[in-house]
């Protein structure tokens, strides 16, 4: 029973907000039951989608593919500057994006980062964590 219960976990854990609303509404109308505002709720730590970039305070700095060839050199300057990684690090990360080029950072700093990396020609995208 046990391990049936773990996969029904598994399985919910993977379902969007969006879902799990939907699911609590299938589950009220099949048992005849009005389920409390907060009984379908996220797992702990995972925010709603939408409120996930105007409340979270780290994000996640990916850069985008494709990178320009022309802009490529300008690009990786500047992922090294923004990271610290050496000459053929910096370039293996740009010629492999998408990317992390950095797994959490304040948002001011994940600003900066997006717009160095955005001035020298590639695309970052920003994601709250």
């Amino acid at each position: 029973m046990s391990q049936h219960l773990d996969e029904i976990v598994d399985k919910l854990s993977l379902l969007s907000v969006l879902d799990m609303a939907k699911l609590k509404e299938k589950l009220e109308e099949k048992w005849g039951v009005k389920a409390a505002v907060a009984a379908v709720a996220a797992p702990a730590g995972v925010a709603p989608v939408a409120d996930a970039a105007s409340e979270s305070t780290d994000f996640k700095v990916i850069l985008e593919a494709p990178i320009p060839d022309d802009k490529k050199i300008s690009v990786i300057k500047a992922v090294r500057e923004v990271t610290g990684l050496g000459l053929k690090e910096a370039k293996d990360l740009v010629e492999g994006a998408p990317k992390d080029l950095k797994a959490s950072c304040p948002k001011a700093e994940a600003e900066e980062i997006k717009k160095k990396i955005t001035a020298a020609g590639a695309k970052v995208t920003l994601k709250g964590l």
